[in-house]
């Protein structure tokens, strides 16, 4: 997919010389904890292949990782420390598969600010290089974003606007009420993102996050609502929780809520069709004697279609909106 030529006239430019599809490799020293990041190209390793082949010496202190080196920790025996022997050999097999198993375990460096950041600080691009995540983490994404939004033609907000619109009447009267005492024991009083501890009577500090969001038609129940920090809840928006929350994240979701574990963790949105389209096409063609019924039916025809709805419309209804 051909990149936005307009993220080149906001006046953040990328940064030159960086890899937009290159992984890389991120340990932390065994010996003087120095964080180190080691580029790993456009292929990502296997944890067995690292574990036999791979040596990544410190930049720090240059203490090198190896299977072949002894560790060095003063507090156990030393007889598990050396090389050969099995608490050594099982050790090594540890620390290389933290480091390379899952696409999750890999950073990636910010082709705006050219940090070397986590995997998820980078949003899902499908197809895009080992790791399928953006050029530019979420901070620039969004800083390039606050440039260009007030620059989307009157065409774009409205569409969004119509999908918005849309998407509230398809899930009128399908949100439950969310106890938010309840919800607050649920999770602990603590934002599940972040861990900080919130506190129910500030009501400006925290959010209820829409874990499946309404953006692909999924009302606010109990079980589909976590207690966020409001930053946290900032940050997430309307993405899917797959492509906000890690592998860990979803598990403890998925346990204190009862959500559908396998739902959560799709890599790409499902949309709901467990929706009521008949009672959303009726409330949305009526409308004002001087508002536009026929653009109204274009309007409603093209979100249909985008989330795959139109077999879910009566017969009668079809004919109404000349859906064939």
């Amino acid at each position: 997919m051909a990149r936005r030529k307009s993220v080149h006239k906001t006046g953040i430019p990328r940064v030159e010389g960086i890899q937009p599809h290159e992984a890389w490799i991120t340990f932390t020293c065994i010996h003087c904890s120095a964080v180190n990041h080691i580029p790993a190209g456009e292929a990502l390793l296997k944890s067995d292949v690292a574990y036999d082949e791979c040596e990544w010496p410190c930049a720090v202190c240059g203490f090198v990782h190896s299977k072949v080196s002894d560790l060095p920790f003063q507090h156990w025996e030393s007889a598990h420390t050396l090389e050969g022997s099995k608490a050594t050999e099982y050790f090594w097999r540890g620390f290389f598969r933290n480091a390379t198993e899952h696409a999750e375990s890999y950073w990636k460096q910010c082709n705006v600010c050219g940090r070397i950041l986590p995997f998820s600080a980078f949003s899902r691009h499908r197809g895009w290089g080992p790791l399928q995540r953006q050029m530019e983490c979420r901070a620039c994404k969004g800083a390039i974003n606050a440039i260009l939004n007030p620059r989307r033609t009157k065409q774009q907000l409205h569409e969004a606007s119509v999908r918005r619109r849309i998407a509230d009447l398809l899930l009128e009267g399908q949100h439950e009420h969310i106890d938010h005492e309840a919800l607050f024991e649920r999770f602990g009083a603590k934002c599940f993102k972040t861990g900080q501890t919130l506190d129910i009577q500030d009501r400006s500090s925290w959010a209820v996050d829409h874990i499946l969001p309404s953006k692909w038609l999924y009302p606010l129940t109990p079980r589909n609502a976590a207690l966020l920090s409001k930053p946290a809840n900032e940050a997430k928006g309307d993405r899917w929780p797959r492509q906000f929350y890690a592998n860990s994240e979803l598990v403890r979701l998925a346990q204190i809520t009862g959500a559908d574990l396998s739902l959560l963790s799709s890599p790409s949105p499902i949309v709901n069709t467990n929706v009521d389209v008949d009672a959303a096409v009726a409330r949305y063609l009526t409308v004002r004697e001087k508002s536009s019924l026929r653009r109204r039916i274009i309007e409603l025809r093209k979100v249909l279609k985008q989330y795959h709805l139109e077999e879910n419309v009566s017969a009668q209804n079809k004919e109404v909106l000349g859906i064939r």
